[in-house]
Protein backbone atom coordinates (compact mmCIF):
# COMPACT_ATOMS: atom_id res chain seq x y z
CA UNK A 1 0.00 0.00 0.00
CA UNK A 2 1.35 3.13 -1.05
CA UNK A 3 1.88 5.41 1.98
CA UNK A 4 0.21 8.85 2.76
CA UNK A 5 2.79 11.73 2.24
CA UNK A 6 1.03 14.21 4.65
CA UNK A 7 -1.39 14.83 7.46
CA UNK A 8 -4.96 15.34 7.89
CA UNK A 9 -6.15 18.89 7.07
CA UNK A 10 -5.84 20.53 10.10
CA UNK A 11 -2.60 19.89 10.70
CA UNK A 12 -0.95 19.28 7.12
CA UNK A 13 0.33 22.95 7.21
CA UNK A 14 2.46 22.02 10.07
CA UNK A 15 3.97 18.67 8.33
CA UNK A 16 2.70 16.71 10.80
CA UNK A 17 2.35 13.24 10.19
CA UNK A 18 -1.00 10.86 10.42
CA UNK A 19 -2.27 9.71 13.48
CA UNK A 20 -0.44 6.63 14.22
CA UNK A 21 -3.06 4.06 15.46
CA UNK A 22 -3.33 0.46 17.18
CA UNK A 23 -4.41 -2.09 15.43
CA UNK A 24 -7.75 -2.14 16.75
CA UNK A 25 -8.43 1.31 15.73
CA UNK A 26 -8.35 0.79 11.91
CA UNK A 27 -11.03 -0.82 9.35
CA UNK A 28 -11.81 -4.60 9.56
CA UNK A 29 -13.45 -6.68 6.98
CA UNK A 30 -16.37 -6.92 9.09
CA UNK A 31 -16.85 -3.53 8.80
CA UNK A 32 -18.53 -3.59 5.13
CA UNK A 33 -20.36 -6.70 5.51
CA UNK A 34 -23.46 -5.12 6.78
CA UNK A 35 -23.76 -6.10 10.21
CA UNK A 36 -23.08 -5.03 13.69
CA UNK A 37 -19.91 -3.82 12.83
CA UNK A 38 -21.33 -1.63 9.62
CA UNK A 39 -24.00 0.02 11.47
CA UNK A 40 -21.42 0.87 14.45
CA UNK A 41 -19.36 2.24 11.69
CA UNK A 42 -22.02 4.30 10.08
CA UNK A 43 -23.95 5.57 13.16
CA UNK A 44 -20.38 6.44 15.45
CA UNK A 45 -18.54 7.65 12.93
CA UNK A 46 -19.73 8.89 9.93
CA UNK A 47 -22.73 10.13 10.69
CA UNK A 48 -22.16 12.76 13.58
CA UNK A 49 -20.02 13.75 11.07
CA UNK A 50 -22.28 14.93 8.31
CA UNK A 51 -25.52 14.77 10.57
CA UNK A 52 -24.84 18.79 11.54
CA UNK A 53 -25.19 19.74 7.45
CA UNK A 54 -28.39 17.74 7.19
CA UNK A 55 -27.98 14.56 6.79
CA UNK A 56 -30.67 12.38 8.59
CA UNK A 57 -29.46 8.92 7.81
CA UNK A 58 -27.89 6.89 5.33
CA UNK A 59 -31.38 5.21 3.34
CA UNK A 60 -31.15 3.40 0.48
CA UNK A 61 -32.57 6.57 -1.45
CA UNK A 62 -32.97 9.37 -0.48
CA UNK A 63 -36.54 12.07 -0.52
CA UNK A 64 -35.56 15.29 -2.24
CA UNK A 65 -37.01 18.97 -2.59
CA UNK A 66 -36.37 20.29 -5.81
CA UNK A 67 -37.25 23.72 -6.62
CA UNK A 68 -36.70 23.24 -10.38
CA UNK A 69 -38.46 21.15 -12.95
CA UNK A 70 -34.69 21.63 -15.02
CA UNK A 71 -31.88 19.29 -12.76
CA UNK A 72 -28.90 18.97 -13.34
CA UNK A 73 -27.03 15.64 -12.39
CA UNK A 74 -23.92 14.46 -12.14
CA UNK A 75 -21.85 11.14 -11.04
CA UNK A 76 -17.78 10.75 -10.38
CA UNK A 77 -15.30 8.66 -8.42
CA UNK A 78 -12.13 9.73 -6.60
CA UNK A 79 -9.11 7.58 -6.37
CA UNK A 80 -6.37 10.27 -5.91
CA UNK A 81 -3.20 9.62 -4.50
CA UNK A 82 -1.76 10.77 -2.15
CA UNK A 83 -5.24 10.87 0.11
CA UNK A 84 -3.59 13.96 1.69
CA UNK A 85 -1.85 16.76 -0.31
CA UNK A 86 -1.19 20.71 -0.04
CA UNK A 87 -4.63 22.12 -0.23
CA UNK A 88 -6.72 19.67 0.11
CA UNK A 89 -7.34 15.80 0.19
CA UNK A 90 -9.95 13.11 -0.94
CA UNK A 91 -12.97 14.23 1.26
CA UNK A 92 -12.57 17.99 -0.05
CA UNK A 93 -11.81 17.13 -3.66
CA UNK A 94 -14.75 14.90 -3.81
CA UNK A 95 -17.14 17.32 -3.12
CA UNK A 96 -15.56 19.96 -4.99
CA UNK A 97 -15.62 17.97 -7.63
CA UNK A 98 -19.11 16.96 -7.61
CA UNK A 99 -20.34 20.92 -7.02
CA UNK A 100 -18.10 21.79 -9.71
CA UNK A 101 -19.78 19.45 -12.35
CA UNK A 102 -22.63 21.09 -11.48
CA UNK A 103 -22.12 24.68 -11.75
CA UNK A 104 -20.12 24.40 -15.08
CA UNK A 105 -23.62 23.58 -16.38
CA UNK A 106 -25.48 26.28 -15.00
CA UNK A 107 -27.12 24.34 -11.67
CA UNK A 108 -27.25 25.53 -8.22
CA UNK A 109 -25.85 22.09 -6.02
CA UNK A 110 -28.64 20.65 -3.63
CA UNK A 111 -27.64 17.37 -3.06
CA UNK A 112 -24.57 14.98 -3.04
CA UNK A 113 -24.33 11.17 -2.49
CA UNK A 114 -21.40 9.88 -0.81
CA UNK A 115 -20.24 6.12 -1.56
CA UNK A 116 -17.13 5.23 0.43
CA UNK A 117 -14.48 2.20 -0.52
CA UNK A 118 -12.46 1.74 2.42
CA UNK A 119 -9.16 -0.85 2.21
CA UNK A 120 -9.14 -3.54 5.11
CA UNK A 121 -6.75 -1.88 7.74
CA UNK A 122 -7.04 2.07 6.93
CA UNK A 123 -6.56 4.10 9.96
CA UNK A 124 -10.00 5.09 11.85
CA UNK A 125 -8.62 8.49 12.70
CA UNK A 126 -7.34 8.90 8.99
CA UNK A 127 -11.00 8.03 7.80
CA UNK A 128 -11.71 10.92 10.96
CA UNK A 129 -9.96 13.78 9.25
CA UNK A 130 -11.29 12.82 6.05
CA UNK A 131 -14.72 12.71 6.89
CA UNK A 132 -14.13 16.41 8.70
CA UNK A 133 -12.97 17.69 5.14
CA UNK A 134 -16.12 16.09 3.52
CA UNK A 135 -18.38 18.00 5.90
CA UNK A 136 -16.66 21.02 6.13
CA UNK A 137 -16.23 21.23 2.22
CA UNK A 138 -20.37 20.43 1.74
CA UNK A 139 -20.84 23.24 4.22
CA UNK A 140 -18.73 25.72 2.12
CA UNK A 141 -20.66 24.64 -1.10
CA UNK A 142 -24.12 24.58 0.86
CA UNK A 143 -24.71 21.26 -0.47
CA UNK A 144 -26.46 18.51 1.87
CA UNK A 145 -24.91 14.66 1.82
CA UNK A 146 -28.23 13.00 1.71
CA UNK A 147 -27.63 9.44 1.35
CA UNK A 148 -24.56 7.07 0.95
CA UNK A 149 -22.96 3.76 1.34
CA UNK A 150 -20.16 1.82 2.46
CA UNK A 151 -17.86 -1.31 1.44
CA UNK A 152 -14.52 -2.43 2.81
CA UNK A 153 -12.13 -4.51 0.24
CA UNK A 154 -9.31 -6.74 1.19
CA UNK A 155 -5.78 -5.11 1.71
CA UNK A 156 -4.39 -4.20 -1.14
CA UNK A 157 -7.58 -3.68 -3.17
CA UNK A 158 -8.71 -0.12 -2.86
CA UNK A 159 -4.94 0.96 -2.11
CA UNK A 160 -6.44 3.22 1.52
CA UNK A 161 -9.90 4.66 -0.05
CA UNK A 162 -11.95 5.71 -2.66
CA UNK A 163 -14.83 7.83 -3.12
CA UNK A 164 -17.98 7.58 -5.18
CA UNK A 165 -20.32 10.77 -5.40
CA UNK A 166 -23.54 11.64 -7.27
CA UNK A 167 -24.62 15.37 -7.37
CA UNK A 168 -28.33 16.47 -8.04
CA UNK A 169 -28.63 20.26 -8.79
CA UNK A 170 -31.33 22.98 -9.92
CA UNK A 171 -30.67 24.40 -13.22
CA UNK A 172 -30.62 28.23 -13.22
CA UNK A 173 -31.80 30.03 -16.29
CA UNK A 174 -30.24 31.31 -18.75
CA UNK A 175 -27.61 28.23 -18.38
CA UNK A 176 -24.67 28.25 -20.28
CA UNK A 177 -25.36 27.48 -24.29
CA UNK A 178 -22.96 24.28 -24.78
CA UNK A 179 -19.96 23.94 -27.11
CA UNK A 180 -21.66 23.38 -30.33
CA UNK A 181 -23.06 26.79 -29.69
CA UNK A 182 -19.60 28.60 -29.87
CA UNK A 183 -19.37 31.20 -32.76
CA UNK A 184 -16.19 32.87 -34.56
CA UNK A 185 -15.33 35.67 -32.33
CA UNK A 186 -15.61 34.72 -29.44
CA UNK A 187 -13.30 34.60 -26.15
CA UNK A 188 -12.08 32.09 -24.09
CA UNK A 189 -11.30 33.14 -20.47
CA UNK A 190 -9.94 30.82 -17.65
CA UNK A 191 -11.05 31.44 -14.58
CA UNK A 192 -7.98 31.50 -12.67
CA UNK A 193 -4.21 30.21 -12.50
CA UNK A 194 -4.27 26.82 -14.32
CA UNK A 195 -2.03 23.97 -13.59
CA UNK A 196 -1.90 23.68 -9.89
CA UNK A 197 -3.52 20.64 -8.74
CA UNK A 198 -1.28 18.67 -11.28
CA UNK A 199 1.74 20.00 -9.97
CA UNK A 200 0.57 19.65 -6.29
CA UNK A 201 -0.42 15.63 -6.72
CA UNK A 202 2.82 15.40 -8.96
CA UNK A 203 5.10 17.17 -6.13
CA UNK A 204 3.74 15.27 -3.20
CA UNK A 205 3.40 11.54 -4.67
CA UNK A 206 7.11 12.16 -6.13
CA UNK A 207 8.37 13.78 -2.58
CA UNK A 208 9.80 16.66 -4.76
CA UNK A 209 11.09 19.04 -2.22
CA UNK A 210 9.90 22.17 -3.81
CA UNK A 211 10.06 24.95 -1.18
CA UNK A 212 7.31 26.32 -0.51
CA UNK A 213 5.61 22.57 -1.46
CA UNK A 214 3.09 24.00 -4.48
CA UNK A 215 -0.74 23.99 -3.42
CA UNK A 216 -3.88 22.52 -5.17
CA UNK A 217 -6.42 24.67 -6.46
CA UNK A 218 -9.06 22.28 -5.04
CA UNK A 219 -12.11 24.57 -4.61
CA UNK A 220 -15.46 25.10 -5.48
CA UNK A 221 -16.45 27.22 -8.82
CA UNK A 222 -20.28 28.74 -6.96
CA UNK A 223 -18.59 32.56 -6.30
CA UNK A 224 -16.86 32.36 -9.60
CA UNK A 225 -20.44 31.30 -11.83
CA UNK A 226 -22.47 33.47 -9.79
CA UNK A 227 -20.19 36.55 -10.41
CA UNK A 228 -20.88 36.21 -14.07
CA UNK A 229 -24.60 35.37 -13.68
CA UNK A 230 -25.17 38.34 -11.52
CA UNK A 231 -23.19 40.49 -14.46
CA UNK A 232 -25.64 39.42 -16.90
CA UNK A 233 -23.03 37.62 -18.85
CA UNK A 234 -23.90 35.28 -21.75
CA UNK A 235 -22.36 32.06 -21.77
CA UNK A 236 -21.90 30.01 -24.37
CA UNK A 237 -19.85 27.19 -23.02
CA UNK A 238 -18.30 26.41 -19.26
CA UNK A 239 -16.58 23.66 -18.23
CA UNK A 240 -14.41 22.93 -15.29
CA UNK A 241 -10.69 21.82 -16.69
CA UNK A 242 -9.86 18.59 -14.45
CA UNK A 243 -7.71 15.43 -16.21
CA UNK A 244 -6.35 16.55 -19.53
CA UNK A 245 -6.11 20.14 -18.47
CA UNK A 246 -7.10 23.13 -20.50
CA UNK A 247 -6.12 21.22 -23.27
CA UNK A 248 -8.53 18.78 -22.88
CA UNK A 249 -11.37 21.31 -22.50
CA UNK A 250 -10.14 23.32 -25.65
CA UNK A 251 -10.40 19.68 -28.26
CA UNK A 252 -13.75 18.61 -26.70
CA UNK A 253 -15.07 21.82 -27.81
CA UNK A 254 -13.75 22.23 -31.00
CA UNK A 255 -15.00 19.15 -31.56
CA UNK A 256 -18.21 19.96 -31.02
CA UNK A 257 -18.40 23.28 -32.30
CA UNK A 258 -16.38 22.17 -35.41
CA UNK A 259 -14.61 25.49 -34.89
CA UNK A 260 -10.69 26.01 -34.32
CA UNK A 261 -9.61 27.13 -30.76
CA UNK A 262 -6.98 29.52 -30.70
CA UNK A 263 -5.03 29.96 -27.48
CA UNK A 264 -1.86 32.57 -26.97
CA UNK A 265 0.73 31.03 -24.64
CA UNK A 266 1.54 34.33 -23.25
CA UNK A 267 -1.88 35.33 -22.01
CA UNK A 268 -2.13 31.91 -19.63
CA UNK A 269 -2.24 32.58 -16.32
CA UNK A 270 0.86 30.43 -14.93
CA UNK A 271 2.16 30.39 -10.89
CA UNK A 272 6.02 31.26 -10.98
CA UNK A 273 6.25 27.59 -8.82
CA UNK A 274 3.93 25.88 -11.71
CA UNK A 275 5.64 27.47 -14.63
CA UNK A 276 9.02 26.71 -12.41
CA UNK A 277 8.12 23.30 -12.25
CA UNK A 278 6.88 22.67 -15.77
CA UNK A 279 10.22 24.05 -17.23
CA UNK A 280 11.93 21.33 -15.15
CA UNK A 281 9.93 18.64 -15.42
CA UNK A 282 9.06 19.25 -19.41
CA UNK A 283 5.71 19.67 -18.78
CA UNK A 284 2.76 22.34 -20.81
CA UNK A 285 0.47 24.26 -18.41
CA UNK A 286 -2.29 23.58 -20.74
CA UNK A 287 -2.38 19.53 -20.31
CA UNK A 288 -2.24 19.75 -16.51
CA UNK A 289 -5.34 19.00 -13.82
CA UNK A 290 -6.93 21.40 -12.41
CA UNK A 291 -9.97 21.62 -9.41
CA UNK A 292 -10.61 24.90 -8.91
CA UNK A 293 -10.50 26.49 -12.77
CA UNK A 294 -12.72 26.47 -15.24
CA UNK A 295 -12.86 27.44 -18.59
CA UNK A 296 -15.58 29.79 -20.18
CA UNK A 297 -16.49 31.05 -23.41
CA UNK A 298 -18.51 34.50 -23.88
CA UNK A 299 -19.13 36.55 -26.87
CA UNK A 300 -16.37 39.17 -28.16
CA UNK A 301 -18.61 41.76 -26.21
CA UNK A 302 -18.47 40.63 -22.77
CA UNK A 303 -15.44 39.59 -22.66
CA UNK A 304 -13.77 42.42 -20.77
CA UNK A 305 -17.14 42.62 -18.58
CA UNK A 306 -16.64 38.75 -17.64
CA UNK A 307 -12.83 39.15 -16.69
CA UNK A 308 -13.60 42.17 -14.27
CA UNK A 309 -16.46 39.72 -12.75
CA UNK A 310 -14.34 36.94 -12.08
CA UNK A 311 -11.45 38.47 -10.84
CA UNK A 312 -13.71 40.31 -8.58
CA UNK A 313 -14.53 37.13 -6.64
CA UNK A 314 -11.37 35.64 -4.59
CA UNK A 315 -11.60 32.28 -6.19
CA UNK A 316 -11.17 33.58 -9.61
CA UNK A 317 -8.75 36.22 -8.91
CA UNK A 318 -6.65 34.85 -11.35
CA UNK A 319 -8.75 34.68 -14.49
CA UNK A 320 -7.38 35.92 -17.76
CA UNK A 321 -8.46 36.07 -21.68
CA UNK A 322 -6.61 33.22 -23.14
CA UNK A 323 -8.04 32.96 -26.97
CA UNK A 324 -10.07 33.08 -29.50
CA UNK A 325 -12.83 30.94 -31.58
CA UNK A 326 -12.52 30.83 -35.03
CA UNK A 327 -13.66 29.33 -38.10
CA UNK A 328 -13.06 25.62 -38.60
CA UNK A 329 -8.82 25.27 -40.21
CA UNK A 330 -6.84 22.13 -40.43
CA UNK A 331 -6.02 22.08 -36.78
CA UNK A 332 -9.34 21.92 -33.95
CA UNK A 333 -6.88 23.56 -30.97
CA UNK A 334 -3.73 26.10 -32.59
CA UNK A 335 -1.42 27.52 -29.38
CA UNK A 336 0.56 30.76 -30.61
CA UNK A 337 3.59 30.05 -28.66
CA UNK A 338 5.93 32.21 -26.40
CA UNK A 339 8.33 32.87 -29.67
CA UNK A 340 5.70 34.18 -31.70
CA UNK A 341 5.14 30.49 -33.15
CA UNK A 342 1.62 29.48 -34.15
CA UNK A 343 1.36 25.30 -33.78
CA UNK A 344 -1.54 22.70 -33.18
CA UNK A 345 -1.86 22.07 -29.64
CA UNK A 346 -1.99 18.64 -29.23
CA UNK A 347 -5.13 16.28 -27.82
CA UNK A 348 -3.68 14.71 -24.44
CA UNK A 349 -3.59 11.27 -25.12
CA UNK A 350 -3.14 10.41 -21.56
CA UNK A 351 -2.17 11.96 -18.49
CA UNK A 352 1.11 12.89 -17.36
CA UNK A 353 0.21 11.48 -14.21
CA UNK A 354 -2.36 9.12 -13.51
CA UNK A 355 -4.50 9.03 -10.54
CA UNK A 356 -4.67 12.95 -9.92
CA UNK A 357 -8.52 13.22 -8.98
Amino acid sequence: MSKHVASPLSQFAQGCTPPRTADTERIGLAHGEGGRLSRKLIQERILPKLRPHGVVNFDDAAVLSLPSNQLAFCTDSFVVLPLFFPGGDIGRLAICGAVNDLVVRGATPLYISLALIIEEGFSLATLDAILDSVAAAAQECRVTVVAGDTKVVPRGAADGLFICTSGVGSVTEPAPQGPDQLQPGDVLLVSNFIGRHGIAILAAREELEFDPPPRSDCAPLLSSAQALRDAGIEIRAMRDATRGGVAAVLHEWAAESNRTLYVDEQSLPVTADVRAACELLGLDPLHLANEGAMLVAVPDSSAEAARNALRAVASSSGAEIIGRVLDRTNHPVLVRRALGREQPLDDPQGAPLPRIC
